[in-house]
């Protein structure tokens, strides 16, 4: 079952204040910077595919994939809005970015927001790299962003209330309480959402368990260098400093060999 069966019901509203624009032309930056010919990018986990819009409004010819229903239909929505031209150059499919094979291959594959940290086993990390790989041309770029693990460890995740409202008025509430398994690399979030619909006097509540895989350099490396890949780049997210103890959120770029 795809980690965001009920929770991305909500994701928009959860994730209305991401900045998407800046990320967006961050990875542009990136790419212009290593790979000024490229054309065409494959956005593993795509999401609701607002980084993907926004790749095609750059001027790219965009594949979103994810492995959430839910996901896929709020970005094909988003999509319609956009004008015929930029329309045609962005398409949306599911698949697995383990074990997906499109069949074609891309100048960059993207992979943003914490998907490689989605990745929790070895196994998967692997098969992730190799997909990346399996889609593009020799001298391409894989760029993604993961949860750092020496910030992660410096500062470890807390127990955390959020709350929203939604278009229609309703409240929704979502609780994030973290465990930490440092032997596994790994966080579990428990996330309880509960939605106090405006309309009714019916409350429901969501619950589910997200569990993500903080990385370190020297293992990225590792993973990259096996799938074919040399790391060309790795920063903090959103700016060019080298990732350190306060960074949570680091990015890597890994060339195709």
């Amino acid at each position: 079952m795809s980690p965001f069966a009920a929770y991305g019901l909500y994701y928009d509203l959860i994730y209305r204040d991401k900045d998407y624009p800046a990320e967006s032309e961050f990875v542009h930056a990136l790419i212009r910077d290593y790979a000024p010919e490229a054309l065409s990018v494959l956005d593993l986990g795509c999401g609701t595919g607002q980084h993907a819009i926004h790749f095609v409004k750059r001027g790219y010819s965009v594949v979103g994939v994810d492995r959430s229903e839910e996901m896929l239909a709020a970005a094909e929505r988003r999509a319609a809005n956009l004008a015929a031209g930029e329309r045609a150059d962005l398409s949306f499919c599911a698949g697995d970015i383990r074990n997906v094979r499109l069949e074609r291959t891309f100048d960059v594959v993207v992979a943003l927001f914490h998907v490689m940290s989605y990745q929790t086993g070895n196994d998967d990390i692997a098969a992730a790299f190799t997909t990346a790989r399996a889609h593009l041309r020799e001298g391409g770029l894989f760029i993604f962003d993961c949860w750092y693990g020496p910030g992660v460890l410096a500062d470890p995740p807390q127990t955390r209330v959020k709350r929203f409202k939604t278009d229609g008025g309703s409240d929704v509430i979502r609780l994030s309480e973290p465990s930490l398994h440092p032997n596994a690399n790994t966080v579990d979030i428990a996330f309880t959402l509960l939605v106090d619909e405006a309309d009714s006097r019916r409350c429901e509540q969501i619950e589910e368990t997200h569990t993500m895989r903080y990385l370190f350099a020297p293992e990225i490396e590792l993973f990259a260098r096996a799938a074919g890949f040399d790391v060309v780049s790795r920063s903090q997210w959103l700016n060019r400093q080298e990732p350190d103890l306060s960074c949570w959120n680091a990015c890597f770029v890994a060339r195709a060999l």
